[in-house]
């Protein structure tokens, strides 16, 4: 197999593991079951997954172009949702959104996107809005939130990392 692993996410189902392989270069998503020590090549240049859908059929990224997710039963890789350089997508925990980060110089919004069965639906809306910026990459991954985005942790170039926790009262 070979190249450096950069990202892994579990299927919904806990049976397999999805792992992004940077091959010179060259994004492949390779595939492992728990059950079975021989990894298969997935899908090629993807970008770097970062999640699976509640109900097992998609895997969702960023291609450095916008958003992509991945047919798991067509092994394709799908341009989703184009404009948005963002890093993490996560779907939002009903499986009918997902969730992505978008940075500006002086704070950080988090855009919910509806989504059903591989296609978007309707528009993105502002789901949180921090009063600060954070990087979206800073040696690796940089950051990362909670499904219910009460939680928020991200590096500063610094070498400190901060947690945010947002508390409804």
């Amino acid at each position: 197999m070979g190249g450096r692993p950069e990202n892994a996410v579990w299927s919904s189902d806990q049976k397999s593991v999805y792992v992004n392989i940077n091959k010179a270069g060259t994004l492949e998503i390779w595939k492992w079951n728990v059950d079975n020590s021989n990894p298969e090549k997935f899908v090629d240049n993807c970008g770097i997954i970062s999640d699976a859908d509640p109900s097992g059929k998609y895997l969702i990224g960023s291609d450095g172009t916008g958003i992509v997710e991945v047919s798991i039963s067509d092994r394709k890789c799908i341009p989703l949702l184009p404009g948005p350089v963002t890093s993490i997508v996560n779907f939002a925990r009903d499986g009918k959104s997902f969730l992505y980060a978008v940075i500006s110089r002086a704070e950080g919004s988090i855009y919910r996107q509806p989504w059903r069965d591989g296609t978007v639906v309707g528009r993105p809306e502002v789901a949180l809005k921090v009063p600060f910026a954070f990087p979206l990459i800073h040696a690796g991954n940089a950051y990362d939130f909670s499904r219910d985005l009460s939680t928020i942790v991200y590096a500063r170039p610094g070498g400190n990392a901060d947690l945010y926790l947002l508390s409804q009262k």
